[in-house]
């Protein structure tokens, strides 16, 4: 069951694996357009699960539990061998849960964030799943303490994306001069997150334009709703600015950009996994930012998961009302005018690459497999 695009990607690959080693496999889900045509039959669309923040996720909680019980039917009905969520928690763990009580066996596929809040829902997690696998190598050491079974299986973007990128061919692809100074700007994947940042993400290209006129900016955009938020805000906040706007070339951006300012979430490791210095943005609900770092509920040092992987700050996280253009800016000149500090962070991106690098969706299929057989690994 995924919710989102980078949901859909790994359900996808998951899908594929597992139907390498166990052909006729049958895939039931809430599935986006890459995993049904990876073979999964859809109950519900993935999208209709993109939804992020603490009151977000309430305001549409009366749709997400009327599609959570049609799941839960059809689940029920089923009996699939084993069911897998993929990233989605507040979805997923509810219906595991569900799933649990009648029988099945259940894996968490992405581990939710319980080192960074409310760690005490990894004990609540062991008395529902079977196996959480994990992309992040930090992430096992939770539930080995909790007594849940988990697995780091790396992430499969890192076994996707070469260690070397190709910046000539990106720019070439995107129409961007060889020896042009290139800012991406990244400003998430779901129409709320890019409409929390996008005048101030606009608003940074507008004020790094008029300190350094030669600089080109491409935007990448996941989709028609989130290019059009943005483009609105690129009008109202950046008029007269060139930035060419893109949609499905995240990765062709990312390469040939000089430094990116990126919201926080998949696309900062997206980021690192192009070698890429990044800036990084995180805007949430007001009522929810409040809870969390408020109510001291954030347990995490960072939240940029270039940072997180490194174990300290390697590029600047900005959050709530630190997200300005002058802020996000400085921090982008900064990186655009040391070379041999960019020098040094590729090379640690490099080695961080090689250790997400295992084969995540072969390990995942495998993993999966053995514990519908009833041998788990």
């Amino acid at each position: 069951m995924a919710g989102e695009s980078s949901g859909d990607n790994l359900g996808a690959a998951l899908i594929e694996a597992i139907a390498a080693r166990a052909p006729g496999t049958r895939f039931v889900g809430v599935a986006g357009p890459r995993m049904q045509a990876a073979g999964c039959e859809r109950v519900a669309d993935a999208h209709e699960l993109a939804v992020m923040g603490l009151f977000e996720v309430l305001h549409h909680l009366p749709r997400l539990l009327s599609l959570r019980r049609r799941v839960r039917a059809v689940m029920r009905e089923l009996k699939p061998d084993v069911f897998v969520g993929i990233d989605a928690p507040e979805f997923n763990l509810g219906l595991a849960a569900d799933l649990h009580e009648a029988g099945l066996r259940t894996v968490q596929y992405v581990s939710p964030q319980v080192w960074a809040w409310r760690r005490g829902r990894a004990g609540r997690m062991a008395r529902y799943l079977d196996l959480v696998l994990c992309l992040l190598p930090f992430e096992q050491a939770v539930y080995d303490e909790a007594g849940l079974a988990a697995i780091f299986v790396g992430h499969p973007l890192a076994d996707q994306l070469p260690l070397t990128p190709d910046a000539g061919s990106a720019r070439r692809e995107l129409g961007i001069e060889p020896e042009a100074r290139v800012v991406a700007i990244l400003p998430g994947s779901r129409t709320g997150e890019v409409a929390r940042l996008a005048d101030d993400f606009a608003g940074t290209a507008a004020w790094l334009a008029a300190r350094r006129p030669g600089v080109a900016f491409v935007a990448a955009l996941a989709d028609a709703a989130t290019r059009a938020t943005f483009e609105v805000a690129l009008r109202r906040r950046a008029p007269g600015v060139a930035v060419r706007v893109v949609e499905g070339q995240t990765q062709a951006a990312l390469n040939a950009a000089d430094v990116v300012l990126v919201a926080s979430g998949t696309a900062t490791l997206e980021t690192l996994l192009c070698k890429r210095p990044m800036v990084v943005a995180y805007r949430l609900g007001g009522l929810t930012a409040f809870l969390l770092r408020g109510l001291g509920l954030l347990k995490a040092p960072f939240f940029a998961q270039p940072n997180l992987l490194a174990g300290r700050q390697v590029v600047p996280e900005l959050a709530q009302g630190e997200v300005t253009p002058e802020r996000l800016g400085a921090e982008l000149e900064r990186w655009l005018d040391a070379p041999e500090e960019v020098s040094k962070l590729q090379s640690l991106f490099t080695d961080l690459h090689g250790q997400l690098r295992r084969d995540a969706s072969g390990q995942a299929a495998q993993a999966v497999l053995a514990l519908a057989r009833g041998t788990p690994s």
